[in-house]
């Protein structure tokens, strides 16, 4: 399995270890750094990582900071990246199984090397439950992406999200 892992530098010691543990089991893992306690900015890694993932459809992505917030912000601002923060084992799984995330996003300040390992290989692990409700949720994802900044009416099914014109109003 090939990933791209990168952090800042309230995440880079969990991000080693993790990278570590990744290449442990023959993973080919590519580090964009940063790989000290200097201060940089998170989304020049984000984007970094959220970059190569993008180009590269059969890579995973590894982005660790201090909470996984910003970080994950800064790699999903990248067209075709789905980052999500996960805390956990369920919510790593979940990501993948459901939401077709390519992008795990850790925070070192948040989630312990323990259960953030244990998130890391159910991310991996995981497989994207295709067809049905979830393809069809994560291809309005894609199409909001497509779509920029632009709001768009939602699609006439059972699923589509009342609109600002319609909000408070009840449906006959």
């Amino acid at each position: 399995m090939k990933w791209i892992a990168g952090s800042d530098h309230a995440g880079w010691r969990l991000k080693r270890a993790l990278v570590e543990r990744l290449r442990e089991l023959g993973d080919v893992v590519d580090d964009v750094g940063t790989d000290s306690a200097d201060s940089v900015d998170y989304p020049d890694y984000g984007a970094a990582v959220g970059r190569l993932v993008a180009a590269d459809p059969e890579a995973l992505g590894l982005v660790v900071c201090g909470s996984g917030n910003g970080i994950a912000m800064a790699a999903n601002k990248v067209r075709g990246v789905r980052a999500a923060v996960v805390t956990c084992e369920l919510t790593a799984r979940l990501a993948r199984q459901h939401n077709h995330a390519n992008v795990i996003a850790l925070g070192e300040r948040i989630t312990g090397p323990g259960v953030a390992e244990a998130a890391l290989l159910a991310f991996r692990d995981g497989q994207f439950e295709a067809g049905g409700r979830h393809e069809r949720r994560v291809g309005k994802l894609a199409t909001i992406e497509a779509a920029g900044a632009e709001p768009t009416e939602p699609a006439d099914d059972a699923s589509a999200a009342p609109t600002a014109s319609s909000a408070g109003q009840s449906k006959p």
